[in-house]
């Protein structure tokens, strides 16, 4: 199942390289279930496995003048302060019972795998039907506040499971800036790294990180992003969503049947 898990976060990078975010949201299931890493530390792993991997990702992009920084600004930095505050305070405060249903106990573990087999199974159907903002070409420039609130919204995301949210930061950065595809991709992982790396540090435990197998999983998943940034340039990203969402849609059904036949 280690093999597996190696081979899976190559997979991480080159979704990344390749549409600029979903690879993110395989992170915390490959980590739990390849690895056996406890659900609650496999966010914070995954935080930092997204964030370093989509800092180097993001440099082809930036040496090829597609990253927006303006709108990485007014986006990104609401997103940094929820994911940040979520991960000191909100994860804090979650109890480790959530709620009972006659015998049917949900923890606090599981209850973050299944709101994340929940957002998988949300980006798996987005990536399927293709995003129909991607299409609109003729919408008026919006004022920054639609920015400020999807940031802090991505933010609380991002902090609560684990994820980037670059599944979320597209279609917003698409939608409220009028932006093309591969600059939406360029600037959607700069905002992933400055969340996934601020919201690792807001909740890290050096005396928990294994830091030789975390540095080694990130190692890979950054190949892997170098693979699919190369990838990019050939292929075009749109084109393998919706075959990236059905394999999304499996695995966020994998996760409620693991959790709920536990």
């Amino acid at each position: 199942m280690e093999y597996l898990g190696y081979f899976a976060s190559i997979g991480i990078g080159v979704s990344l390289g390749l549409i600029g975010g979903g690879g993110s949201i395989l992170t915390v299931p490959v980590l739990v279930y390849l690895f056996h890493i406890d659900p609650l530390l496999a966010t914070s792993y995954s935080l930092f496995i997204v964030g370093s991997t989509s800092a180097v990702g993001a440099i082809p992009y930036f040496r090829n003048n597609l990253v927006d920084f303006q709108t990485a600004l007014y986006f990104g930095l609401p997103s940094i302060i929820t994911v940040f505050l979520t991960r000191l305070y909100v994860i804090e405060a979650i109890p480790n019972h959530l709620f009972q249903i006659g015998s049917f106990a949900v923890s606090k573990n599981m209850g973050i795998m299944l709101l994340f087999a929940v957002l998988m199974l949300f980006a798996a159907l987005k990536m399927i039907k293709g995003n129909q903002e991607e299409e609109s070409k003729k919408l008026s420039r919006q004022s920054i506040l639609p920015l400020v609130f999807q940031g802090a919204a991505v933010g609380l995301i991002s902090g609560l499971v684990g994820a980037g949210g670059g599944f979320l930061i597209i279609p917003a950065l698409i939608i409220f800036n009028q932006m093309p595809m591969k600059k939406a991709v360029g600037t959607s992982l700069l905002i992933i790294a400055a969340n996934s790396l601020f919201g690792f540090i807001g909740k890290l435990d050096f005396h928990l990180i294994n830091w030789t197998f975390l540095l080694t999983i990130s190692g890979i998943a950054i190949a892997g992003i170098l693979i699919g940034s190369k990838l990019s340039q050939k292929i075009d990203g749109k084109k393998l969503k919706p075959a990236f969402g059905w394999f999304v849609l499996l695995m966020g059904i994998v996760v409620i049947i693991q959790e709920i036949s536990k």
